[in-house]
């Protein structure tokens, strides 16, 4: 079953909303919708989209240890161009783009919250 979406939670909206819409629009995506209490953005073709939200229960949100969302990007350049956004916008850089023993290219970041992620490719054989 394809999956639908990823929320993560986050302890200020504004803040996560720059970092996303500036690592979203590198993948053409934008806004799906947005209110005082979660931001969700979609790709353009489609996919999994990307929600940040308040946690329901309202207690502070936290990120997931060995949790990690990965966004497949177009090619190296691209990869290169989201970490930067993420960085550019108030990420940490978890490892800087390259590539990586498996024989994929990828670069590694968190959000504001501490949520990890990466951009990855297959390079080109």
């Amino acid at each position: 079953m394809p999956v639908a979406h990823v929320t993560f939670g986050t302890n200020n909206l504004e803040r996560g909303a720059r970092f996303y819409d500036a690592v979203m629009a590198e993948f053409g995506g934008a806004r799906t919708f947005a209110h005082d209490k979660a931001i969700g953005w979609s790709f353009p073709d489609g996919g999994p989209s990307i929600g940040i939200t308040y946690p329901f229960d309202g207690e502070a949100a936290n990120r997931g240890n060995g949790t990690m969302f990965a966004l497949m990007a177009a090619d190296e350049d691209m990869v290169r161009r989201v970490h930067a956004a993420a960085l550019a916008s108030g990420g940490s850089c978890e490892g800087e783009p390259g590539l990586r023993a498996n024989g994929f290219y990828a670069a590694y970041f968190r959000d504001p919250d501490g949520n990890k992620m990466n951009a990855f490719c297959m390079p080109a054989a």
